[in-house]
């Protein structure tokens, strides 16, 4: 793969709310984007995430409704995927750095997974969209996810039904600076 493929694959994945509810997602195609979220780096290696991964119909609709549950994402029951990505146990390493530099680093690799997620599904020709507002408590009944853990994000995926739209961004001299602030 080349950089500019790498950047048209950037540029072209966007957060898609309308799925094809008829069309299922393939498993190898999942099994590449899993395995691309397996793959993503962390802090000090320590991989604080299970990926839960709901593909049962029946199932997905009702995470679906729990997405959307709370007025927000109401496209997400239509989302034949769900992948939900739960904060486990950072290892002692990770831990410690965090505590001396004053940051938690498992909320950040399980961000840097869920990008790596939402870009190999685009490389799939899936759509995806990361949701974080949600119904906590009735995804983890749903899915039997202990009480005791944390659901962080839930990466909807399915064919999208709608074209690409306009990427909105900030200008470059806005978001960028060299050598000083």
């Amino acid at each position: 793969m080349s950089p500019d493929d790498f950047l048209h694959l950037v540029l072209s994945r966007q957060s898609d709310r309308s799925y094809d509810k008829e069309r299922v997602v393939e498993q190898d195609k999942l099994d590449k984007i899993l395995e691309a979220a397996r793959m993503a780096p962390s802090a000090c290696n320590a991989q604080p995430w299970k990926f839960v991964v709901v593909t049962d119909a029946d199932l997905a609709k009702r995470v679906g409704k729990a997405a959307a549950g709370l007025g927000m994402n109401r496209f997400a029951k239509d989302a034949p995927v769900h992948i939900l990505i739960v904060e486990e146990s950072a290892n002692i390493t990770s831990l410690l750095g965090g505590k001396v530099k004053g940051k938690y680093f498992p909320l950040i690799d399980i961000g840097i997974a869920a990008a790596h997620i939402s870009l190999a599904a685009e490389s799939e020709g899936l759509g995806s969209c990361i949701l974080g507002w949600f119904d906590e408590s009735e995804i983890k009944r749903l899915v039997d996810i202990p009480s005791s853990k944390r659901v962080l994000l839930d990466v909807a995926i399915g064919y999208p039904v709608k074209g690409k739209r306009k990427k909105m961004r900030k200008p470059k001299e806005k978001v960028i600076s060299y050598n000083r602030y």
